[in-house]
């Protein structure tokens, strides 16, 4: 009996060692990538600085793109870790972006506020080179759309003001690497708008159906203010006051009549 009870505890012992047993035969196929977006960043700091604050301070990135000759690209951590390089942000209804993107910071000063105004540094075009080149290789194996490489100040629009108006949008978009409007068909719409402006509600609707996290609230508020200008900075960098106008109904409706 003594021996009958020792066989089976073995044999138990040896079913609990084992474990469950895993069946891998039965893939879903309801799935997609975890990453969605790409999101650019200036660091406002030197190389040396940003790579200290990234891989030992409170923020993080996936990659960095330096300001040397031929702007070496740094990756910093696994594409399938979370990054925080985005916080509190939201896109095309997705919020706090950190976990659904990958996160690239260029090394450049931002701007700097003088007594005549506020300087905004460009960059080089080794490193705009170098961006092309890792957004290309992002975008094909994650299958991003051009529509979802986006900007800090886009995700971020009344606390972020990165990459800039110096950041080169339309050139990454004739890349395949982001989006930019057709420029004869906004010059045909700014006519029809010159005359009556959309109203607020209009500017708010149309920001939304872009992309952008907006009021509805048909006043031209604070938030709204900073989110047009946010969408300025991006498609119309020359001037990025905030204030609705026909040139930016016009950029906003032939955007979303090609989405």
């Amino acid at each position: 009996m003594k021996y009958f009870a020792l066989i089976l505890s073995l044999i138990l012992l040896a079913g609990c060692a084992s474990g469950p047993r895993f069946d891998t035969s039965h893939a879903s196929a309801n799935h997609d990538s975890r990453i969605q977006f790409v999101v650019v960043h200036y660091t406002s700091a030197s190389l040396e600085r940003s790579l200290q604050l990234l891989t030992h301070g409170e923020v993080s990135s996936h990659y960095l793109i330096g300001d040397d000759k031929g702007a070496t690209i740094y990756k910093l951590m696994d594409e399938n870790l979370r990054s925080w390089h985005a916080g509190e942000s939201e896109w095309d209804g997705r919020t706090w972006l950190n976990s659904s993107s990958i996160g690239i910071e260029i090394v450049n000063p931002g701007f700097t506020d003088t007594p005549t105004g506020r300087v905004w540094y460009p960059y080089t075009d080794d490193q705009v080179q170098s961006l092309i080149v890792l957004l290309k290789d992002i975008s094909k194996r994650y299958n991003i759309s051009p529509r979802n490489i986006i900007g800090h100040s886009d995700i971020a629009p009344l606390r972020k003001l990165d990459p800039g108006p110096l950041f080169p949008w339309k050139r990454l978009a004739a890349e395949g690497m982001g989006i930019w409007p057709n420029e004869q068909a906004v010059a045909r719409q700014q006519m029809q708008f010159a005359d009556r402006l959309p109203s607020v509600s209009w500017f708010q609707a149309q920001l939304a159906r872009l992309g952008y996290a907006t009021p509805q609230t048909g006043e031209l508020d604070v938030a709204t203010r900073h989110v047009i200008a946010a969408f300025q900075m991006h498609f119309r960098p020359s001037r990025f006051d905030g204030t609705p106008d026909a040139q930016t109904a016009a950029l906003l409706l032939v955007l979303n009549q090609t989405k």
